[in-house]
């Protein structure tokens, strides 16, 4: 098992324009609605493809692109990876970006949004639990296994950011995953229950009473209550604590908003999430582990406690992205380039 890092320089912004601007895609003027830059704008043949589906996964349509490499041919077979999108994001976003590129690389990708969230089926809307997350991970498998020319002997999973610790947990026990990757992992259950960077610990228990009367509320018919929806200002985002929140706020609200990402979830939802850990029994995953993260991340000491619990398999390595934070990871050309790099000699070498 190994531990690198590499250098990668950081974009000078041009005139006028931030590097997030000119990196991104207006999603109205996106037939796709994608978002990132580079972002596919047709279906050519002999390029990359994008395929709209909808499948069923426990009665509710959930909504999913299937992107296939150059010269596709449906009666070969290809080497897959089921790609998981972020908490409150969509994969129109960063999860689109990198499935978009995996196929650049020869591999069939599929990203979907979870279920209750983004165009995807089910009521009340953004409920965010664990279980649903990890459900959806094992409902792309489900989907694509059949899909024309993936080679189910071959999947793989990347997960990024929340959908990094929710693929985690769903390859604990799908043994259908033959490696498992993730980008700026994000473990949903510890950062709901004790805050980000252990900064809400002495509110747990006012805020699981919190969910608790949401809940009731619910069943007893009631409003649904959400939580996460403040509308900052520039000047609030900017006196924000954390990189994540202030880079993310900037990424989900301006430079790659789609209108079906939102950072709102059912309160109700903390109940289940302020018991869950992705790390809890990680050591069930026995294939190759490859975890990424920017070296500048204030969230990099969750790949490193997840990445020091994975006892289960030695081929596995942690790997710093020079000079990067969270959310520069899913948008920065040279960053990107660097964690494909490694997606890319990981995916040839165990799948």
């Amino acid at each position: 098992m190994t531990r690198t890092t590499i250098k990668a320089t950081v974009l000078a912004a041009m005139i006028g324009l931030s590097a997030a601007e000119i990196e991104a895609a207006d999603y109205k003027q996106n037939p796709f609605t994608l978002t990132y830059g580079g972002a596919l704008v047709k279906n050519e043949p002999g390029k990359v493809n994008l395929h709209s589906v909808t499948y069923k996964l426990n009665g509710l349509d959930i909504a999913a692109n299937v992107y296939t490499p150059a010269n596709y041919d449906a009666a070969k077979k290809y080497p897959t990876i089921v790609v998981a999108h972020p908490n409150g994001g969509v994969k129109e976003q960063v999860a689109g970006l990198y499935a978009q590129r995996l196929a650049g690389q020869g591999y069939i990708a599929i990203t979907a949004d979870a279920a209750y969230q983004g165009a995807s089926g089910g009521q009340p809307r953004n409920v965010d639990k664990p279980a649903n997350r990890i459900e959806d991970i094992h409902g792309m498998a489900d989907f694509i296994a059949r899909y024309p020319g993936v080679d189910a002997a071959r999947l793989g999973l990347l997960g990024i950011c929340g959908g990094g610790g929710y693929s985690l947990k769903a390859a604990q026990t799908d043994k259908r995953f033959q490696s498992i990757a993730t980008l700026s992992m994000f473990n949903s259950g510890l950062v709901r229950r004790n805050g980000y960077r252990d900064s809400q610990v002495s509110t747990i228990q006012q805020r699981l009473q919190q969910a608790s009367a949401a809940r009731a509320q619910e069943s007893a018919g009631g409003e649904v209550l959400y939580t996460g929806d403040a509308t900052l200002t520039d000047e609030q985002i900017a006196k924000l604590p954390f990189d994540l929140y202030r880079q993310g706020f900037e990424y989900y609200g301006k430079t790659h908003a789609h209108p079906n990402s939102t950072f709102r979830y059912t309160l109700s939802s903390l109940l289940d999430l302020m018991s869950f850990d992705a790390t809890d029994q990680i050591e069930l995953i026995d294939k190759p582990l490859l975890m990424l993260a920017g070296s500048k991340a204030d969230s990099l000491y969750m790949s490193e406690q997840a990445f020091a619990k994975a006892t289960g398999t030695q081929d596995k390595k942690l790997f710093l992205i020079e000079g990067a934070t969270h959310i520069e990871t899913y948008w920065v050309p040279r960053y990107v380039d660097v964690a494909m790099d490694q997606l890319t000699a990981f995916y040839a070498r165990t799948l």
